[in-house]
Protein backbone atom coordinates (compact mmCIF):
# COMPACT_ATOMS: atom_id res chain seq x y z
CA UNK A 1 0.00 0.00 0.00
CA UNK A 2 1.28 3.47 -0.90
CA UNK A 3 0.23 6.63 1.00
CA UNK A 4 1.18 10.13 -0.34
CA UNK A 5 1.30 13.13 1.63
CA UNK A 6 1.46 16.52 -0.27
CA UNK A 7 2.76 19.63 1.59
CA UNK A 8 0.00 22.04 1.38
CA UNK A 9 1.16 24.89 1.89
CA UNK A 10 2.34 26.66 -1.32
CA UNK A 11 5.56 27.59 0.19
CA UNK A 12 6.34 24.61 0.87
CA UNK A 13 4.72 21.95 -1.16
CA UNK A 14 6.09 19.09 -2.30
CA UNK A 15 5.01 15.53 -2.62
CA UNK A 16 6.41 12.96 -0.08
CA UNK A 17 5.76 8.85 0.12
CA UNK A 18 5.49 6.52 2.60
CA UNK A 19 5.44 2.62 1.51
CA UNK A 20 3.93 0.14 3.95
CA UNK A 21 4.08 -3.66 3.01
CA UNK A 22 3.58 -7.02 4.12
CA UNK A 23 0.50 -8.34 6.18
CA UNK A 24 2.84 -9.09 8.96
CA UNK A 25 3.99 -5.48 9.09
CA UNK A 26 0.24 -4.58 9.32
CA UNK A 27 -0.53 -6.91 12.22
CA UNK A 28 2.20 -6.18 14.60
CA UNK A 29 1.46 -2.32 13.76
CA UNK A 30 -2.19 -1.94 14.55
CA UNK A 31 -4.61 1.16 14.77
CA UNK A 32 -8.11 1.37 14.94
CA UNK A 33 -10.08 4.24 13.45
CA UNK A 34 -13.56 5.07 14.58
CA UNK A 35 -14.75 3.21 11.77
CA UNK A 36 -13.31 -0.02 12.60
CA UNK A 37 -11.01 -0.13 9.93
CA UNK A 38 -7.78 -1.06 11.32
CA UNK A 39 -4.51 0.71 9.66
CA UNK A 40 -0.71 0.30 9.85
CA UNK A 41 0.49 2.10 12.76
CA UNK A 42 3.20 3.78 10.30
CA UNK A 43 0.42 5.43 7.75
CA UNK A 44 1.73 8.69 6.92
CA UNK A 45 -1.16 11.24 8.44
CA UNK A 46 -0.54 15.19 6.61
CA UNK A 47 1.36 17.10 9.57
CA UNK A 48 3.48 19.94 10.08
CA UNK A 49 7.15 19.88 11.24
CA UNK A 50 8.70 22.97 12.92
CA UNK A 51 12.05 22.14 11.41
CA UNK A 52 11.51 20.62 8.32
CA UNK A 53 8.11 21.74 6.48
CA UNK A 54 5.37 19.57 5.91
CA UNK A 55 6.30 15.30 6.45
CA UNK A 56 4.70 11.96 7.58
CA UNK A 57 4.35 10.95 10.99
CA UNK A 58 2.97 8.09 12.57
CA UNK A 59 -0.87 7.83 13.29
CA UNK A 60 -1.17 7.69 16.72
CA UNK A 61 -3.02 4.83 18.74
CA UNK A 62 -5.03 7.77 20.76
CA UNK A 63 -6.64 9.48 17.89
CA UNK A 64 -9.54 8.88 15.57
CA UNK A 65 -9.55 8.81 11.65
CA UNK A 66 -13.13 9.71 11.38
CA UNK A 67 -13.54 13.43 10.66
CA UNK A 68 -13.26 14.37 6.94
CA UNK A 69 -15.16 17.79 5.98
CA UNK A 70 -16.76 18.69 3.30
CA UNK A 71 -15.95 20.92 0.73
CA UNK A 72 -17.20 24.19 1.34
CA UNK A 73 -19.94 25.42 -2.20
CA UNK A 74 -18.62 28.31 -4.09
CA UNK A 75 -21.21 31.67 -3.64
CA UNK A 76 -21.88 30.46 0.43
CA UNK A 77 -21.92 33.34 2.50
CA UNK A 78 -21.00 30.74 5.64
CA UNK A 79 -18.77 29.66 6.56
CA UNK A 80 -15.89 32.26 5.97
CA UNK A 81 -13.20 30.62 3.74
CA UNK A 82 -9.47 30.26 5.01
CA UNK A 83 -6.69 30.55 2.61
CA UNK A 84 -4.49 27.17 3.02
CA UNK A 85 -1.16 29.64 4.03
CA UNK A 86 -3.39 29.55 7.18
CA UNK A 87 -1.86 26.51 7.83
CA UNK A 88 1.91 26.99 7.22
CA UNK A 89 5.09 25.55 8.62
CA UNK A 90 5.55 28.00 11.65
CA UNK A 91 8.10 27.87 14.24
CA UNK A 92 5.93 24.99 16.61
CA UNK A 93 4.16 23.17 13.74
CA UNK A 94 1.28 25.30 12.02
CA UNK A 95 1.48 27.04 15.21
CA UNK A 96 4.23 29.70 16.92
CA UNK A 97 3.63 28.44 20.30
CA UNK A 98 2.72 24.87 22.24
CA UNK A 99 -0.21 24.78 23.25
CA UNK A 100 -1.16 26.46 26.51
CA UNK A 101 -0.21 24.81 30.30
CA UNK A 102 -3.09 23.51 32.28
CA UNK A 103 -5.98 23.66 29.94
CA UNK A 104 -9.65 23.29 30.84
CA UNK A 105 -11.49 20.53 31.69
CA UNK A 106 -8.65 18.56 32.13
CA UNK A 107 -7.60 17.85 28.35
CA UNK A 108 -4.60 16.22 28.00
CA UNK A 109 -1.84 18.67 27.14
CA UNK A 110 0.17 15.75 24.71
CA UNK A 111 -2.85 14.98 22.76
CA UNK A 112 -3.80 18.56 22.56
CA UNK A 113 -0.60 19.32 20.88
CA UNK A 114 -0.67 17.15 18.44
CA UNK A 115 -4.53 17.86 17.09
CA UNK A 116 -4.10 21.20 17.06
CA UNK A 117 -0.64 21.85 15.52
CA UNK A 118 0.38 18.42 13.85
CA UNK A 119 -2.28 17.27 12.44
CA UNK A 120 -4.78 18.45 9.10
CA UNK A 121 -6.50 15.40 9.37
CA UNK A 122 -6.87 13.18 12.73
CA UNK A 123 -9.26 13.73 15.63
CA UNK A 124 -9.94 12.95 19.92
CA UNK A 125 -11.47 9.87 19.77
CA UNK A 126 -15.40 10.25 19.37
CA UNK A 127 -17.01 10.87 23.02
CA UNK A 128 -13.89 12.22 24.34
CA UNK A 129 -15.07 15.53 25.50
CA UNK A 130 -17.79 13.22 27.78
CA UNK A 131 -14.64 12.07 29.46
CA UNK A 132 -13.22 15.16 30.82
CA UNK A 133 -14.57 17.36 33.27
CA UNK A 134 -16.46 19.59 30.87
CA UNK A 135 -20.02 18.47 31.58
CA UNK A 136 -19.14 18.69 35.31
CA UNK A 137 -17.54 22.21 34.79
CA UNK A 138 -19.81 23.86 32.21
CA UNK A 139 -22.85 26.68 32.80
CA UNK A 140 -25.94 24.92 32.02
CA UNK A 141 -28.22 28.07 32.62
CA UNK A 142 -25.31 30.21 30.03
CA UNK A 143 -23.31 30.71 27.27
CA UNK A 144 -20.10 29.24 27.44
CA UNK A 145 -16.90 30.34 25.64
CA UNK A 146 -14.50 27.97 23.97
CA UNK A 147 -11.13 29.66 23.60
CA UNK A 148 -7.44 28.44 21.00
CA UNK A 149 -5.25 26.04 23.00
CA UNK A 150 -2.81 27.37 21.73
CA UNK A 151 -3.40 31.33 21.69
CA UNK A 152 -6.01 31.64 24.14
CA UNK A 153 -8.56 33.60 21.47
CA UNK A 154 -12.60 33.40 22.07
CA UNK A 155 -13.21 31.01 19.20
CA UNK A 156 -16.87 29.46 19.81
CA UNK A 157 -19.38 30.64 22.14
CA UNK A 158 -22.34 28.53 22.98
CA UNK A 159 -25.15 27.37 23.02
CA UNK A 160 -26.99 29.78 21.34
CA UNK A 161 -30.12 30.31 20.16
CA UNK A 162 -30.87 26.74 21.37
CA UNK A 163 -30.54 25.36 24.87
CA UNK A 164 -27.34 23.53 26.58
CA UNK A 165 -29.59 20.38 26.32
CA UNK A 166 -29.84 20.60 22.59
CA UNK A 167 -26.43 21.32 22.13
CA UNK A 168 -25.57 18.58 24.38
CA UNK A 169 -27.50 16.43 22.73
CA UNK A 170 -26.36 17.23 19.07
CA UNK A 171 -22.47 16.75 20.48
CA UNK A 172 -23.35 13.56 22.12
CA UNK A 173 -25.27 12.75 18.60
CA UNK A 174 -22.27 13.37 16.46
CA UNK A 175 -19.19 12.27 19.02
CA UNK A 176 -17.40 15.63 19.50
CA UNK A 177 -18.93 19.44 20.38
CA UNK A 178 -20.76 20.55 17.57
CA UNK A 179 -20.95 24.39 17.06
CA UNK A 180 -23.55 26.36 14.61
CA UNK A 181 -22.72 29.10 12.31
CA UNK A 182 -24.09 31.69 14.91
CA UNK A 183 -21.77 30.19 17.68
CA UNK A 184 -18.68 30.76 15.60
CA UNK A 185 -16.31 33.92 16.11
CA UNK A 186 -15.75 34.38 12.78
CA UNK A 187 -13.05 36.98 14.04
CA UNK A 188 -10.77 34.34 14.83
CA UNK A 189 -12.41 30.89 12.72
CA UNK A 190 -12.20 29.87 9.03
CA UNK A 191 -12.78 27.13 7.00
CA UNK A 192 -10.84 25.91 4.12
CA UNK A 193 -12.27 24.75 0.89
CA UNK A 194 -12.39 21.19 1.93
CA UNK A 195 -14.00 21.74 5.12
CA UNK A 196 -11.55 21.90 7.68
CA UNK A 197 -11.95 24.36 10.23
CA UNK A 198 -9.23 26.01 11.64
CA UNK A 199 -7.98 29.35 13.51
CA UNK A 200 -7.00 32.26 12.09
CA UNK A 201 -3.25 31.75 13.43
CA UNK A 202 -2.91 28.00 12.43
CA UNK A 203 -4.82 25.89 15.53
CA UNK A 204 -6.73 22.87 13.80
CA UNK A 205 -9.91 22.87 15.24
CA UNK A 206 -12.26 19.80 13.27
CA UNK A 207 -13.86 20.05 10.63
CA UNK A 208 -17.25 20.94 9.31
CA UNK A 209 -19.68 18.26 8.45
CA UNK A 210 -23.04 19.99 7.30
CA UNK A 211 -26.19 18.18 7.85
CA UNK A 212 -30.43 18.83 7.14
CA UNK A 213 -29.93 21.68 9.97
CA UNK A 214 -27.23 23.68 7.94
CA UNK A 215 -23.17 24.08 8.75
CA UNK A 216 -22.54 21.73 11.84
CA UNK A 217 -18.89 22.57 13.23
CA UNK A 218 -17.16 19.57 14.51
CA UNK A 219 -14.81 20.35 17.00
CA UNK A 220 -11.54 18.58 19.14
CA UNK A 221 -12.64 19.69 22.89
CA UNK A 222 -8.62 19.38 23.37
CA UNK A 223 -8.57 22.46 20.50
CA UNK A 224 -10.22 24.78 22.67
CA UNK A 225 -9.81 24.04 26.12
CA UNK A 226 -7.58 27.57 26.58
CA UNK A 227 -7.66 30.14 28.87
CA UNK A 228 -8.22 33.51 27.58
CA UNK A 229 -5.68 35.21 25.82
CA UNK A 230 -4.89 38.19 28.62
Amino acid sequence: MSVRVIASCPTVRMALGSTVRGVAHMRANPVTSLRGVTLPRSIAVRTASPRSGFVTRAAQSDLSDGCKGAPVPPGQKLPILGAEELMCQKAHGTSETPVQQNLRYGCDRDTADKICSFNRHYAEYAGYWTSTAFLAEVDRSGETTFYDSVTGLPLFTAPRGRTFEQFEAESRSHGWPSFRDEEVNWEHVRVLSDGECVSTTGTHLGHNLPDASGNRYCINLVSVAGSPDK
